[in-house]
């Protein structure tokens, strides 16, 4: 009869249990991102298309405000009017929260002769801005 001990082995964990692990803590951390398209400024025509990172969240006409959930770390927003673009680069942390301000505005040559051009087009010349909004 063999008097061997038997004994736990302890398995370690492979590469990619670690990633699913990681993975499934990252979705628990969030931060949360909003636009708003509320300044008293904008003109209230054209819609302002948004895209995070390259995937479009959608379009705020005059007055909306767009929430998401994001994963911390570095992001890509970019606004554009389809006349005009803007991009602005940010970071938040676990549970930070990142609000931007979007507007259309007019500008110089709105209300001109380029605005008549334009009109046959279908929409004047519109200023875009694009900001992170301060905290205060």
């Amino acid at each position: 009869m063999n008097d061997r001990v038997l004994t736990t082995v302890d398995i370690e964990p492979t590469r990619q249990d670690l990633d699913d692990v990681m993975g499934q803590l990252q979705k628990s951390w969030t931060s949360t991102m909003t636009v708003r398209r509320k300044s008293r400024d904008d003109v209230g025509y054209r819609e302002i298309f948004i895209l995070l990172d390259g995937q479009s969240l959608g379009y705020l006409s005059h007055g909306d405000e767009l929430t998401r959930e994001i994963l911390p770390g570095k992001h890509t927003l970019k606004a554009h009017n389809t006349l005009f673009s803007k991009t602005v680069d940010f970071a938040v942390g676990v549970g930070d929260h990142a609000s931007f301000i979007a507007a259309n505005k007019a500008g110089r040559g709105t209300y001109s002769m380029w605005a008549l051009f334009f009109g046959f087009l279908g929409a004047g010349p519109l200023y875009l801005t694009f900001e992170r909004e301060s905290l205060v």
